[in-house]
This record gives C-alpha cells, sequence and structure tokens, in this order.
C-alpha cells in the first residue's frame, strides 16, 4: 500500500526520486502510464496486470479507449543507483510535469503532478467532493 505525498524536482533529463519505501514495494522495475488524472502513475508489474486484465474484460469500444489512455504510453522502468526513474517525454508533456512535482501515495498506485497543479486540484477537492465523501462515510 502506497501512502504519502512528498515533493520533488524533476530535472532537466526527466528523471525524478521516489520516495525509498515506495521503491522497496515496487520492485525492481515497475511500469509507469498516464494517470486518471492529468498526472502519471506508477504500478507495479502485478498492479498493471491486474489492469490489463480488467481492460480486456471490456466491452471493445471501452477497452479500446483504455488501451489508448494506459496501456499504449505505459513503459516498464527501473530506477538508477540514486533512486531516480525517467519519465518518458510524451508522458511529461501529457501530464503537464515539468520542475517542481508532488508524488502521492494511492493505495495500489502511486500519482506524480505538477506541484500547483496538485495544490490546485486538492484546493478544489476540499471545497467540492470531500464534504459528500465524508457524509457517505458517516464521519
Amino acid at each position: 500500500m502506497f501512502l504519502g505525498t512528498s515533493d520533488h524536482h524533476l530535472d532537466s533529463k526527466g528523471r525524478v526520486i521516489l520516495p525509498t519505501d515506495f521503491r522497496e514495494q515496487l520492485g525492481e522495475s515497475f511500469y509507469i502510464t498516464m494517470g486518471f488524472n492529468k498526472c502519471a502513475q506508477v504500478m507495479s508489474v502485478e498492479e498493471f496486470d491486474r489492469l490489463r486484465e480488467q481492460i480486456r474484460q471490456l466491452p471493445a469500444d471501452k477497452a479500446l479507449s483504455l488501451q489508448y489512455l494506459l496501456i499504449s504510453p505505459a513503459k516498464l522502468v527501473s530506477p538508477n543507483s540514486q533512486g531516480r526513474i525517467i519519465i518518458p517525454q510524451k508522458l511529461r508533456e501529457d501530464a503537464g510535469l515539468s520542475g517542481d512535482v508532488t508524488v502521492v501515495g494511492m493505495d495500489a498506485r502511486i500519482e506524480i503532478w505538477d506541484k500547483a497543479t496538485f495544490d490546485a486540484f486538492m484546493e478544489q477537492q476540499k471545497q467540492a467532493s470531500v464534504k459528500e465523501a465524508l457524509e457517505l462515510l458517516r464521519l
């Protein structure tokens, strides 16, 4: 399970450090692809395979859309000796990643956001969705 949020910097080569505990859970190699919001997401090989299998079970038109969005941009990556991974250029562009980024643990996956975009998204979530969600949880 991936928990926590940390700020990092994307270097000029498109590399970012993932937190040590995240890397330990991911293993030697893992996948990076587009996220469900304007971000990149990182998944273990097992989680990515589970996602691919779920997509295969969908009706063809829905499966094809998700394959284009999540499977085709995916890349198997491994961290270097400093714990950095390279985010492919196209994925950086599509997710709007440059400079300061926020790495977010999201249970079975990790998201990498542009820091300013993430901060704005979180502010929006606080104002719109959280109250309703908490009511559903009865908290």
